[in-house]
């Protein structure tokens, strides 16, 4: 759907959504594969979340990251994907400018918040495990309290003067947009006019929330390992290792595939537009979906609850259907 307008001051108000358009015609059957992701998502992380919360033996401040975490893949991913589940299956696939820039607000919002939350955990395991005496002083309530204002006044802050930035162009030309959900630089690709200062404003947000966020982890897991290494014993070196090294799968999750998909569009690296889809979406739904199965499965004590709590439901049936029998 392409209007040429020469001359006129002209601007699209409505867009549409054309996510995997060499395969536009098969579009129904990725309805379930996503269904399945959403509700695994959904039911993962509100487990999670829910084990956290009844369990006063975790809370403490690892565990309410990984709470605040579970908490936020839930939004985001809720952000987009009923939305594509609608334009799988019924074709709905509209949105005005103002739903799209909010979505692209939303979207982009959380996810920093995401990359903020995977920071403030190692800074945790590194305070943790080289300033062991010092811990509950340092990572306190006023801290907290602390690292959310600093967290929400960053990505607001950044987030909104992309969205302005985007807001601001004139979109003339085509009105489609090749992704499945309202992407910064999916959009602005359709603009008409300059847009060097939204490109800057792209990679600006990639150094802020991905070269950043990386080199401080990276720099608080290679002082976590130099303590480790010459100062823990085997058991306590081996359980430091396994802590970290589920917050080192969670991160490869989160920061790889995004620093592809953001460097793809930013770049102008020529990736084939279905590809390029699927890596935008699976930055999105994978870390949202993967994140209560890696702490689920690796975290003892989360593991341990949630058999714990699937073995009482399951005595509880056993012991109904043995009554109603003898009956």
């Amino acid at each position: 759907m392409i209007e040429e307008f020469q001359g006129i001051n002209f601007t699209h108000n409505e867009f549409v959504f054309v996510g995997f358009p060499e395969i536009y015609e098969y579009r129904r059957l990725l309805f379930l594969p996503f269904f399945m992701t959403y509700i695994l998502v959904l039911v993962g992380n509100s487990l999670l979340i829910y084990v956290i919360r009844i369990m006063e033996s975790l809370h403490s401040p690892m565990y309410i990251l990984i709470c605040g975490l579970a908490a936020v893949d839930i939004m985001v991913a809720t952000v987009i994907i009923p939305n594509m589940l609608l334009g799988f299956l019924f074709d709905w696939n509209d949105i005005s400018l103002a739903g799209c820039l909010t979505q692209m607000f939303f979207t982009h919002f959380l996810s920093s918040v995401e990359s903020t939350i995977l920071l403030v955990m190692a800074l945790d395991r590194y305070v943790a495990i080289c300033f062991p005496l010092h811990y509950t002083r340092i990572l306190n309530s006023a801290m907290f309290v602390r690292l959310l204002l600093f967290t929400v006044i960053r990505s607001g802050s950044i987030m909104f003067v992309l969205v302005a930035l985007a807001g601001s162009l004139s979109f003339c030309d085509s009105n489609v947009i090749n992704h499945c959900y309202c992407d910064h630089m999916a959009l602005v690709s359709l603009a008409c006019g300059n847009t060097d200062k939204n490109n800057a404003m792209g990679l600006a947000v990639i150094i802020c929330f991905v070269g950043i966020d990386i080199c401080v982890i990276f720099f608080s897991y290679m002082k976590i390992v130099n303590v480790v290494l010459f100062t823990a014993a085997g058991e306590d070196r081996w359980k430091a290792f396994h802590t970290c090294g589920t917050h080192l799968i969670v991160i490869m999750c989160f920061y790889l595939i995004g620093t592809v998909t953001f460097l793809s569009r930013n770049l102008n690296i020529q990736i084939p537009t279905d590809i390029n889809t699927f890596l935008g979406v699976m930055y999105i739904v994978l870390p949202a979906s993967v994140n209560p199965i890696i702490y689920g499965v690796r975290t003892k004590e989360i593991r341990n609850r949630i058999l714990k709590m699937f073995n009482t439901r399951v005595n509880k049936v056993l012991t109904v259907q043995v009554a109603t029998v003898e009956m």
